[in-house]
């Protein structure tokens, strides 16, 4: 059976992915419970497990809620304020979908939280908050050192990797970026092209790392243009890869 990559919506803009082959299902990041409950009764969808990013509530308010009703494993990181009965992972470890014939990779993303980690296997990459399409997370709890590496371990997947982000921010990334970046010619038509699609109200995602590679200036922070950007917005402040994404950070903040 092929497998099929669905997204259920949740508050204004969060992504709930929704993983099934039209037997059995895996939900990254079930921020609430009635889309999800309802995607699985439509489809007559066995939940299998639950993969869960961070501890944000927009990201695990709905678990509790959803394994009542679909008892389930949850893997997720190291962190007291992650669901009861989790089943702990971390850096390198394995999380092994049987029914799906499916294996994920942990990858340990901090910056965005101080414990956020991402999923990866068969070029497929459920990333949370750390990275989006043409931006990346807030640093809520971490660094600009520890998000720089977390976003560096991404962009060396290969650059077929489909990346599932969990926010419909691509729009507004866009436009950031050709603040940064106003001659890069892959963004001018990544720009135009998630124009086209929300104006017809579709979604912006999957992307890919090869593609954020050539239009995210957050995982640009060693090209030219980005640098100068950076340079130009504080002057003296943009020595490392880190030092100019904490400019870039700090900028798209301010806006």
């Amino acid at each position: 059976m092929t497998l099929r990559i669905e997204a259920i919506s949740a508050f204004s803009d969060n992504y709930i992915w929704a993983v099934h082959d039209a037997r059995y299902c895996v939900i990254v990041d079930p921020g609430e419970a009635s889309g999800v409950l309802d995607f699985l009764k439509r489809r007559d969808l066995v939940l299998c497990g639950l993969l869960l990013t961070h501890h944000h509530h927009d990201h695990i308010g709905g678990v509790d809620e959803i394994r009542a009703h679909h008892p389930s494993p949850a893997w997720g990181p190291n962190d007291s304020r992650m669901p009861a009965e989790l089943r702990v992972v971390g850096e390198g470890d394995r999380v092994s979908i049987e029914e799906l014939d499916l294996e994920f990779r942990v990858i340990e993303t901090p910056g965005h939280t101080t414990s956020h980690i991402a999923f990866y296997g068969q070029e497929l990459l459920f990333c949370g908050d750390t990275l989006f399409s043409a931006g990346c997370g807030r640093l809520f709890e971490g660094t600009p050192q520890q998000m720089q590496e977390s976003i560096d371990k991404l962009a060396a997947l290969p650059d077929a990797t489909r990346v599932y982000c969990a926010h419909e921010y691509t729009e507004s990334n866009c436009r950031f970026a050709r603040k940064v970046e106003p001659e890069n010619r892959a963004l001018a038509e990544r720009c135009e092209a998630v124009v086209d699609l929300r104006r017809h109200d579709r979604i912006t995602l999957p992307s890919t790392i090869g593609d954020e590679k050539a239009f995210n200036p957050f995982m640009r922070t060693r090209q030219p243009g980005v640098i100068d950007a950076a340079e130009r917005r504080d002057s003296g402040r943009s020595g490392t890869p880190e030092d100019v994404f904490g400019v870039i950070r700090r900028w798209k903040d301010a806006c």
